[in-house]
Parts: C-alpha cells; structure tokens; sequence
C-alpha cells in the first residue's frame, strides 16, 4: 500500500485549484515548483504550465489547427496581471474591467493553467480576442475537454464566476474532471461544489474510460494542524490537486 499525506499547504496547488475574485491565489504556494513552457515556438514569450502547454499542443497537433488558431495571453506574473488591469481601467473603464479583467491574484492567468486564444487575423484583441462558435473553433471547443480542458466562463455562468462570457479563454483542470464538467455543463465552481459530495467515507464519484476505473475524492482540510494519511494500493495510478477553497481532490486510476 502506499501512503499519501495531505496537509494544509497541499490545498493551494495542482489543475483543480479555483481562483476567482473570492479565492485568490495564495502566494508562494500555487505557483511554487511550478514548470513554465512555451505553447509554441511561434510564440516563445507566451507560457503555460509544462503539462497544461504539452497537452494543448497535442490537442493542436492532433486538429490540424495551429493556422487558425493562435496563442494570445498564457501565464502571467502578479506585475504583468496588475499592469493589465491598470491599462484597462484607464482605456476601457470600470465597467468593462469588472468584467473581462480579474484583479491581481484573482486570475487564473498566473497559475499558468489558463490561456487565451484567437482566430488567427490581423489586429487580434488582447482583451477580447475573437474565437467563433463555428468552424474550426468550435471543433477545438468540443474536443478539449477529452484533453482536459475546458472553455473556463460560459455564457449563463455569469452570475457564478463573476466573469462575463469569454469564448476565448480555457482552463487546464486534467481529465476526467473536464469531461464531466462538460458532459454536465457546469463550470469550475459548480464541480468543486459538486465534487464534496464524495468524501473518502461516502465513496468516489466514478467514470470509466476503457479497461480504466477512475474514482474521485474529496478530502476536506479545515486547519493547519489537520494532517489527512489515505492509503491506497501499490498498482494504482492518483493525482492530487488541491481546491484552493477548504480541501483536496484524489483522482485514482484503477483497473477493472
């Protein structure tokens, strides 16, 4: 058996933290250790996490889409987020920001897990870049969340996100947990909520993917004195990714 120790720290990092303007990033943790690569070598100033970049490549590749669709804004440091939202308000005004712009430490933008892309064209909208809802950008929509992720703030979600609709900006979070989010149609706030239900004690939220079960937990920390020890057997595959908000996601892969 293998033992896994979850403490308090542990909530903050990992593809399922939330961060919007109720849960910021807790500095020093989210990003610590964190991989930075470039998406494409068209594009070197612009980084992603090392899995999240790795897979959208993949994703890219396997559509044929690199000609029409392009990368526009990846991570950005807590400097690059607060100068952005500066500009902002001094071009586009309060209104607009609230909507489009997250405050330093609020955007998912600095945990290198989000990115923004366009519809390759001239004159592309840093802010508010252009991604259809026809054609290849939406073939790319349908398709990521089998690569893990998922188009972050949907139209209707509004009121739940605190962000305005964003067709152009998507989220690594890892599958399965994309594809449920999709086939479900809830958004990272929703899924996290939803996901509480399946502590270690009630049983997992299952899925299956080929000769592969994948259970999910929910492992709730309330303090930093409450230390969390799981077991689980040698040949079993598990990823851990904090919430950022009150606990720990388990994700196991198990054969049948």
């Amino acid at each position: 058996m293998k033992t896994i120790k979850l403490k308090k720290e542990n909530i903050y990092k990992g593809s399922l933290i939330l961060v919007n303007a109720d849960y910021p990033i807790v500095k020093d943790k989210a990003n610590k250790n964190v991989s930075l690569i470039p998406l494409d070598i068209r594009f070197p100033e612009i980084l992603m996490e090392y899995r999240a970049a790795t897979v959208l490549a993949h994703l890219m590749v396997d559509l044929n889409c690199s000609h029409d669709i392009v990368p526009v804004s990846g991570y950005r440091s807590f400097e690059e987020q607060e100068q952005i939202y500066s500009e902002s308000l001094r071009e586009n005004g309060e209104e607009f920001t609230k909507k489009y712009v997250a405050l330093p430490n609020h955007s998912e933008h600095q945990t290198g897990l989000a990115i923004d892309l366009a519809k390759n064209q001239d004159n592309i909208d840093f802010i508010c870049p252009e991604f259809p809802y026809d054609g290849i950008y939406n073939d790319f929509r349908k398709e990521a969340p089998r690569y893990g992720f998922i188009e972050r703030y949907e139209k209707g979600k509004e009121k739940i996100t605190g962000i305005s609709q964003e067709p152009w900006h998507f989220r690594y979070v890892g599958y399965p947990h994309s594809q449920i989010m999709y086939d479900n149609s809830l958004c990272l706030e929703e899924y996290i909520d939803k996901i509480k239900s399946y502590t270690w004690n009630n049983g997992p939220l299952s899925v299956e993917k080929g000769n592969q079960k994948i259970e999910i937990f929910y492992i709730p920390i309330l303090s930093e004195e409450d230390e969390r020890t799981i077991l689980v057997k040698d040949y079993d595959l598990y990823q851990i990714s904090g919430n950022n908000v009150d606990g720990c996601i388990i994700t196991l892969w198990r054969g049948k």
